[in-house]
């Protein structure tokens, strides 16, 4: 039985593991400062397709496609999908995930999409509904500046308080880990093929690691009346604060307990309000907080205003980057927090406001079971 932690949060008395990841990415995200970390690179952002959109499947279909391989684990293993991206009606995820003919849940928590699949993942494989459920999502440049903001040929003026969505997918398993495949979960390159220099998977260094989700916290819509569609990070940095400290709260942990605290994607400035946000409420993360969007790219260098966003920034970033960390000893406890602008072109130009949300994961790696 699960342990229900306040109103918000669950701890899994049966914690699930995140057996294996895959991250695929296009040419700018390769070009910034983790480009060397992600499992594909596209030749062009196009993927091989003739519109943004089928270029974005093609990144859910390689992803999905990838981690199954390197789980040593076939599409028939996983009874759910937990899938979604920024599109409308999850055109990309749906024509992403169709040949694989696993039950599909379609989620949508725009660039918090990663928390919440995985969160849903988790929570049915801890609760016995799933052995191996897949948590997928992705995020195209092109097709969400022509979806929420300005086609590409428009050639329009950034401000510096705006994210450049990143072109990519990520897929995550998640298991029990309880006999059958549990020799195959975590990062085992004589079994998985991965590199783990690149990796860090502590192979070499005798270290053997895997990822369980210990718990959970979900988010609630948060509305500050943010009208600019160029500063996401101000939008979704309350529902980021809110999620914290109510997480912090039900688990009975200060801040410090984490070695990292990982938002999405609020960027440089986001970033600012999430700190003095949650120092209002008592709260310092000062010191242990880091932004996949601000990971992602050289801002300066890149000319990518306050950072990367949209749904592939954070689920790339924890996988190539973070995971490999848990999994070496390097980090053992991280409190992940995808974020959210549930920006919507029909009520943005109806003048209403960007309302954020949120989602909490937690992450910690333990020994795994040697082979």
């Amino acid at each position: 039985m699960q342990q229900k932690l306040g109103k918000w949060s669950l701890r899994f008395a049966e914690a699930p593991f995140i057996l294996e990841s895959s991250s695929v990415v296009g040419t700018k995200e390769a070009e910034g400062p983790l480009g060397g970390l992600f499992d594909i690179v596209g030749k062009d952002d196009r993927f091989g397709q003739n519109t943004w959109e089928k270029a974005e499947s093609s990144m859910q279909r390689d992803a999905l496609t990838m981690a199954l391989g390197k789980a040593h684990l076939d599409a028939s293993d996983m009874d759910y999908v937990f899938a979604g991206d920024l599109l409308g009606q999850s055109m990309a995820t749906t024509f992403g995930v169709e040949n694989f003919r696993i039950p599909w849940f379609g989620v949508y928590g725009a660039c918090s999409t990663c928390g919440e699949s995985l969160s849903l993942a988790a929570a049915f494989v801890a609760a016995g509904y799933a052995r191996h459920a897949v948590a997928v999502t992705s995020s195209h440049f092109g097709s969400a500046e022509k979806q929420f903001r300005f086609p590409n040929q428009y050639a329009n003026q950034r401000p510096v308080s705006a994210t450049w969505t990143v072109t990519g997918s990520a897929a995550f398993i998640v298991g029990s880990g309880a006999g059958g495949n549990e020799a195959l979960a975590g990062c085992d390159n004589e079994i998985a093929g991965c590199d783990n220099k690149r990796t860090g998977c502590g192979k070499a260094n005798g270290i053997s690691r895997r990822v369980q989700i210990e718990g959970i916290t979900t988010g609630v819509v948060v509305d500050y009346g943010i009208k600019d569609a160029m500063n996401m990070g101000a939008a979704m940095a309350p529902a980021a604060c809110e999620l914290i400290v109510n997480h912090l709260s039900d688990f009975g942990r200060e801040a410090s307990y984490y070695d990292r605290i990982v938002t999405g994607d609020l960027g440089s400035v986001g970033q600012k309000i999430l700190i003095d946000l949650c120092r209002q409420k008592g709260v310092d993360i000062s010191k242990n907080h880091e932004d996949c969007g601000m990971k992602m790219f050289d801002a300066t260098n890149q000319n990518t205003g306050s950072g990367g966003s949209g749904c592939a920034c954070s689920a790339t970033v924890l996988s190539a980057y973070y995971l490999p960390k848990l999994r070496s000893g390097e980090l053992k406890r991280i409190l992940f927090v995808p974020t959210g602008a549930l920006l919507s072109p029909v009520s943005f130009n109806e003048g209403e406001s960007v309302p954020g949300i949120a989602h909490g994961v937690v992450l910690e790696a333990v020994n795994r079971r040697k082979v």
